[in-house]
């Protein structure tokens, strides 16, 4: 972006797009008519890539869905005929497994990935980093409330989760330490294709299910997000932009879903009815994640202060201090006010 050279396609993630864009090609001619043709983007997508509400600086390729994994038989063993739909239900279930020597864990170190369910647990009370106006408003009662839920809900994990990076909570689970984390349809793929017999036959027992909804009554997921970028140094941009139509169209895009096995949720709304969704029930539970996601920057507007914030583990920091004891929830609240105002300066 700086030295204006370099690849004229650039696959990125997240809200790196806002970091530079005017340094980025206007692609609001191919994302309208991929639009139109696909049944329209998914809010989440068009927010990482339609900043402004206006101009196109990308095109969203998809989302890599990190929902919940859990084996079967020990959720039915602990009293939960389904996966729960609530919060409440969600940290009674953790506490049940954990009574019964079978407990779960989620990453609470600085892991890209999979300490996202921490943004999850912050937005389903109600909190964020900041409102509509970017002002920073992650100390609220509303954040508070969401880390004391956090505390109790840590109390169940299993020892280390405080230093998890994303392989952790993958070798715990297919090692039988866990029965229940956050996670990308990976889990369920290692153990099918293992070569070892005891951990395929975990694969039987694995299930997926979405997040449990909490207080304020819609889903308030988290999942890495991936785009495509054209920088405006290429000499080829009309054939850049074309590469990106060609893979975008369903006789590319349907087969790519379908190689990829579920790993990445479509951002159109047309590629639903991809049969990879319904090939194996394991799959179906992570179709939705890139229209169920919020974007990483929510409620506000996308830029170099989102992009900073997340970057820096605000809030998965935050949840991880609050957690383990080492500072309250109102501490914790407070801390990552004022680190988070350090990006969004007025």
């Amino acid at each position: 972006a700086n030295t204006g050279a370099g690849p004229d396609i650039i696959l990125s993630t997240n809200d790196d797009a806002n970091l530079y864009p005017d340094k980025l090609l206007d692609v609001t001619d191919l994302c309208t008519y991929l639009g139109n043709k696909y049944g329209g983007w998914y809010p989440a997508c068009e927010t990482y890539m339609r900043p402004d509400g206006k101009k196109w600086i990308g095109v969203p390729l998809g989302a890599s869905g990190a929902i919940m994994v859990y084996r079967q038989s020990h959720v039915k063993a602990a009293g939960f005929n389904s996966f729960p739909k609530d919060t409440d239900s969600f940290l009674k279930m953790f506490q049940a497994l954990h009574a019964k020597g079978t407990p779960g864990g989620m990453a609470l170190g600085n892991a890209t990935g999979d300490s996202g369910w921490t943004h999850w647990l912050m937005w389903a009370f109600g909190g964020s980093i900041v409102d509509k106006n970017n002002k920073v408003v992650i100390n609220s009662p509303q954040t508070i409330k969401a880390l004391e839920y956090g505390r109790e809900l840590y109390k169940t994990f299993i020892p280390g989760t405080l230093s998890w990076l994303d392989p952790n909570n993958n070798k715990a689970f297919l090692d039988n330490q866990i029965s229940v984390t956050n996670n990308g349809i990976s889990i369920y793929y290692a153990a099918k294709n293992s070569d070892n017999p005891a951990v395929k036959a975990i694969a039987a027992d694995i299930q997926h299910a979405p997040f449990p909804v909490g207080p304020v009554g819609v889903p308030t997921e988290y999942h890495l997000f991936f785009n495509q970028m054209i920088f405006k140094y290429t000499k080829y941009p009309n054939a850049a932009k074309e590469f990106l139509r060609f893979m975008m169209e369903a006789e590319q895009y349907d087969a790519w879903l379908q190689g990829g096995g579920g790993y990445v949720s479509h951002p159109l709304a047309a590629y639903g009815k991809n049969p990879i969704w319904t090939a194996d029930p394991k799959h179906t539970p992570y179709r939705d994640s890139a229209k169920n996601m919020r974007p990483s920057g929510y409620a506000g507007q996308l830029g170099y202060a989102s992009a900073g914030a997340m970057a820096d583990f605000i809030v998965s920091n935050m949840v991880a201090e609050a957690a383990s004891g080492s500072k309250t929830p109102a501490e914790a609240a407070q801390r990552a006010q004022k680190r988070a105002e350090r990006y969004y300066k007025s």
